[in-house]
């Protein structure tokens, strides 16, 4: 059966890259992939297959069942884009502008999409039930996966996979592990309230700056100082604004930035210690401040049965030369919300683009990827998605071999 699906997905590759480059000419940002979504629409209802449109805010679900009954196995792909202006120079390059596939999302789709056609061709000789999870907005939290789930995407599912294409890992590689694999990805604003005045007379103010400058440094102390160095963590500040003339003292200064963490507690902490740490620079110097910290996407934590059953899988599809233990990233993913919910487990594809050493890297204007990379991610998906159903256990880590 795996061999009549990858023989049906090497079919259709160069479908696979039409649908790629037309979603990537064609780019929309989180929460407003209106016609994104239709394309996905239009294309199951092209091919006959029941799904159900707008859950969630923009999302799609698509279900295929197997002519017998067994488990339903879960799959999903994003698809919005970045507010990046491109200068990859393509031929298909975005035609809005502003506004750039620059994660792979169109890959994701376009291997969601082609592996959804092509289970459905084998549905008669199938067991159970596929669903394919199209999520918009992965990119802005709150994100999509949040209102999916509540809209009911995971209604009876019994473990769902995804995967992300990995521009800076080499092509025919995978790489995965058990627990966390992507960090919480939480923002933070600061406004520090001072008292401005002539910068002649800096002894008549409350420089925002200057308490603004002592927040930066002392902050950067609670990761080093505050944190079990066991324990992984990143505070970034990513802006810092108090615009004036040469020769004024500003009143206010904002402070804007990023904590990454993998431990809840170890997040609870950071966003505590902060405002500790705001309060009594601020208190200091007589000054006042706002201090908002939103949280974003949990960590993905991937459950260790079906990571390894996972990697089984994956040393099984022909293109793949390695299966490596991943290092853990600090960028956010909102697939987090799914592993809540259900078993399942999230890996990266290898897909750095020949010629470009060192590639760019994600949310870069000229970020590209291998389209090959793309057949790999669909015949692994695939490859679970099957092999799980004949799985009596994945404690077992057994595989339906081709």
């Amino acid at each position: 059966m795996l061999n009549q699906l990858f023989q049906k997905l090497e079919n259709h590759y160069s479908e696979m890259v039409d649908i790629r480059r037309y979603l990537h000419q064609h780019p929309e940002l989180s929460f407003k992939e209106v016609n994104t979504a239709k394309y996905i629409a239009d294309f199951y209802r092209d091919l006959g297959v029941d799904f159900r449109e707008g859950v969630g805010g923009n999302g799609i679900v698509a279900k295929i069942k197997g002519a017998h009954p067994g488990k339903t196995i879960a799959l999903r792909a994003d698809f919005d884009a970045l507010p990046i202006n491109e200068e990859t120079g393509l031929p298909f390059q975005s035609l809005t502008p502003g506004v750039m596939h620059a994660c792979g999302h169109d890959g994701h789709t376009a291997t969601l999409l082609t592996l959804a056609k092509s289970i459905f061709q084998l549905k008669d000789q199938l067991s159970g039930e596929y669903v394919f999870i199209h999520q918009h907005a992965e990119e802005y939290a709150p994100g999509g996966a949040i209102e999916m789930i509540k809209d009911g995407c995971l209604e009876g599912v019994d473990v769902i996979f995804g995967t992300h294409l990995w521009a800076t890992v080499p092509v025919g590689v995978i790489t995965t592990k058990s627990g966390p694999i992507m960090a919480a990805a939480d923002r933070f604003e600061i406004v520090i309230k001072g008292s401005g005045g002539h910068g002649a007379q800096p002894h008549k103010t409350k420089d925002s700056v200057v308490i603004g400058a002592q927040v930066v440094a002392s902050l950067q102390q609670i990761v080093s100082r505050r944190v079990n160095p066991i324990d992984s963590a990143v505070l970034s500040i990513g802006s810092f604004m108090a615009d004036n003339a040469f020769n004024v003292i500003a009143d206010t200064a904002k402070l804007i930035g990023t904590v990454r963490t993998f431990n809840e507690d170890v997040r609870d902490q950071i966003e505590e210690e902060m405002e500790r740490v705001v309060k009594g620079v601020c208190e200091m110097w007589g000054a006042s401040y706002d201090y908002n910290f939103d949280r974003g996407y949990p960590a993905v934590v991937n459950h260790h049965e079906e990571t390894q059953f996972l990697k089984d899988c994956a040393r099984n599809v022909p293109e793949i030369i390695q299966v490596e233990e991943a290092e853990p990233e600090m960028g956010g993913e909102d697939f987090a919300y799914y592993l809540q919910h259900v078993k399942g487990s999230f890996f990266f594809t290898g897909a750095k683009p020949e010629g470009i050493d060192p590639p760019y890297p994600h949310h870069h204007p000229k970020f590209d990827f291998d389209e090959k990379s793309m057949l790999i991610a669909a015949k692994t998906l695939g490859h679970a998605a099957l092999s799980f159903q004949e799985a009596p256990s994945v404690e077992e880590h057994a595989v339906v071999k081709k």
